[in-house]
């Protein structure tokens, strides 16, 4: 099988760079589509509309629903071809980003890309998740290709709550070590090859990067301040975790966050959160080095990320609740099985219980 890499066509980070969204979506199209949800139209929607204020692409503002269903996007497709549209920007979160994706990919549009927060590692991916109109999970769609444009505007980020920036250094954390345990056993990745080089070199990339800017980032974040170390987590939350994830693979830490859905308690969590707790018991799965899990459960101390059960909203663990998302995790179609050894409920449910007992060690509880 042929090693595969995928990414963005094109990258853009840097503060202010909202302003220059109509220059940039001028290369891409006459008339575009702009989904973004009415709180954010609120707040960014004049500085988007000046931004088109000289070039020949005018815009069309829609609200997101708040949900990447099926009736959202074909509703949105009708919407592009009743008022004719030739681009999609997506701007906001992650929901929007996948009906964004989705919407381009079913009007053969271009699509660009505009988180307004560094949350996860879903902006640069060809892949959009797809819900019932109610929330509830349906199917993953596979697109033939990344967004056209991201665009970071670290402005905009630096004033979203700190939390969601902390949650995707934990989606981020992983990146490293599910690709490894990916190269490892010859899995394949998400873009449909084997591993590169390159891609490992990002994951590495963006692990070495949260252990040496993540703290300065969330202490500068809490600060109102957008400082290098800021600037330097939001790559590695977005770009580096973004091509890791997808070009290496997913393993342990992800299916273990999927598995925890089972858990009520756990809704309340971001998805960044849930991972951070499922790479400390991936690592725990993998029996590594004590100095080594100490790096990983003492950053997530430091910046805020869940260690234990209860600080994930489970007061009370029981054996039932803890072999139900072992279970969950080991699902035959789930990237647990993308480990270079042979996992079963019950190892899972082993890690789980030391990671949760690691943590409460670290906090000295």
């Amino acid at each position: 099988m042929a090693k595969i890499l995928i990414s963005p066509s094109k990258y853009i980070q840097g503060a202010g760079e909202m302003k220059k969204l109509g220059t940039y979506a001028d290369s891409y199209g006459k008339k575009a589509l702009v989904l973004i949800s009415k709180g954010g139209h609120k707040r960014i929607g004049a500085e988007i509309e000046e931004s088109f204020a000289g070039v020949e692409c005018s815009i069309e503002f829609d609200f997101f629903n708040g949900e990447c269903s099926k009736n959202e996007i074909n509703r949105l497709v009708e919407l592009m071809k009743e008022k004719g549209c030739d681009l999609v920007i997506g701007i906001g979160g992650g929901k929007i980003f996948d009906t964004a994706k989705a919407v381009a990919y079913y009007a053969k549009t271009p699509v660009m890309i505009c988180p307004t927060i560094a949350s996860t590692d879903a902006p640069c991916s060809a892949l959009s998740v797809i819900y019932t109109d109610e929330g509830v999970f349906e199917e993953y769609l596979f697109l033939p290709a990344n967004p056209n444009v991201v665009l970071m505007d670290t402005d905009i980020i630096t004033k979203s709550p700190v939390r969601l920036t902390v949650a995707g250094m934990g989606d981020a954390m992983a990146t490293y070590f599910e690709a490894r345990a990916c190269k490892r056993s010859g899995a394949t990745s998400c873009a449909g090859g084997k591993t590169t080089e390159a891609a490992m070199a990002l994951a590495k990339l963006c692990f070495d990067t949260l252990m040496e800017e993540g703290i300065k980032a969330k202490i500068a974040l809490e600060a109102g301040a957008c400082t290098e170390a800021v600037e330097k987590v939001i790559e590695a939350n977005t770009l580096l975790s973004g091509i890791g994830f997808e070009s290496a693979g997913l393993a342990g830490a992800h299916a273990i966050h999927n598995g925890m859905t089972v858990l009520e308690e756990c809704h309340g969590m971001y998805h960044g959160e849930k991972v951070a707790f499922g790479t400390i018991a991936q690592l725990v799965l993998e029996n590594v080095s004590q100095e080594d899990l100490a790096e990983v459960i003492e950053f997530c101390i430091e910046v805020g990320l869940p260690v234990t059960w209860k600080e994930l909203g489970v007061e009370e663990m029981t054996e039932e609740k803890l072999m139900a998302v072992a279970t969950a995790a080991c699902a035959e179609n789930d990237t647990l099985h993308n480990m270079p050894f042979e996992v079963t409920p019950e190892t899972v449910a082993a890690a789980l219980n030391a990671a949760d007992a690691y943590g409460r060690y670290f906090l000295g509880e």
